[in-house]
Formats: C-alpha cells, sequence, structure tokens
C-alpha cells in the first residue's frame, strides 16, 4: 500500500514538474514566465486522472457485482435464463455508460478546459 501511494505521489510531482519544465522553456525565449497556466494544466491532468481512475474502477466493481449476482441466478434457476440474461445485459449498459461518461468528462477537461476560460488564460 504504501508502494502504491508512494508512485502516485511521484507520478503527481512528476506531472506538476513537467508542466514548469514545458512553462520555462517558453521562458527561454525572453518572455515573461506565467506559472498560472502551468499550475492549471499539472492539476487538469491529476484530475483527469482521477475521474478515470474512480470512474472506471466503480463501473468495474458494479459490473462484476452484476455477473456474480446474474451466474447465481442461473444456476440456482437454469430455466430463467433468457429473463436474467436479458437484465443482466441492459444492466451492464447502464453501469458501461457511466465510465463514458467519466471519459467525457475527463476529454472536456483535457482540450476544453473551462478553467483556463474563467481565469482568462485560453
Amino acid at each position: 500500500m504504501r508502494k502504491d501511494l508512494a508512485v502516485g505521489l511521484l507520478g503527481m510531482f512528476g506531472v506538476l514538474l513537467s508542466a514548469t519544465v514545458a512553462a520555462a522553456a517558453e521562458a527561454a525565449t525572453g518572455s515573461a514566465v506565467d506559472y498560472t497556466r502551468a499550475i492549471v494544466i499539472g492539476c487538469s491532468l491529476l484530475a483527469v486522472g482521477l475521474a478515470m481512475g474512480l470512474g472506471t474502477i466503480g463501473t468495474g466493481v458494479g459490473m462484476g457485482h452484476g455477473l456474480s449476482g446474474a451466474t447465481n441466478a442461473v444456476g440456482r434457476n437454469p430455466e430463467a435464463q433468457g429473463k436474467v440474461l436479458l437484465t443482466m445485459m441492459v444492466g451492464l449498459a447502464m453501469i458501461e455508460s457511466l465510465a463514458i461518461y467519466a471519459l467525457v468528462i475527463a476529454l472536456v477537461v483535457l482540450y476544453a478546459n473551462p478553467l483556463l476560460k474563467v481565469i482568462g488564460l485560453s
């Protein structure tokens, strides 16, 4: 557990450091450096990682519970396999849509970041 936490923190600092290095490369041209954009982009990358990670973990657990319940139901009552299969497929499609929503939010934060527009950096 500590190793995973250490790797996560190192990854977070690596993202923030790379955004700062990118802003420093812009400063090498002689213009003034504005670190606000680098910080917003770095934090946006962390938010996207968390959104996709938590979104897919949640849907994975939900799908596992759904499949477990369906296999248990078919094992107890094999005649009801058709109804159980249909209900399971509809439920899995609904659960999978949550992962797609997380992906859409992550793409909006990456490519059409509303925070950059609010603070006037885009």
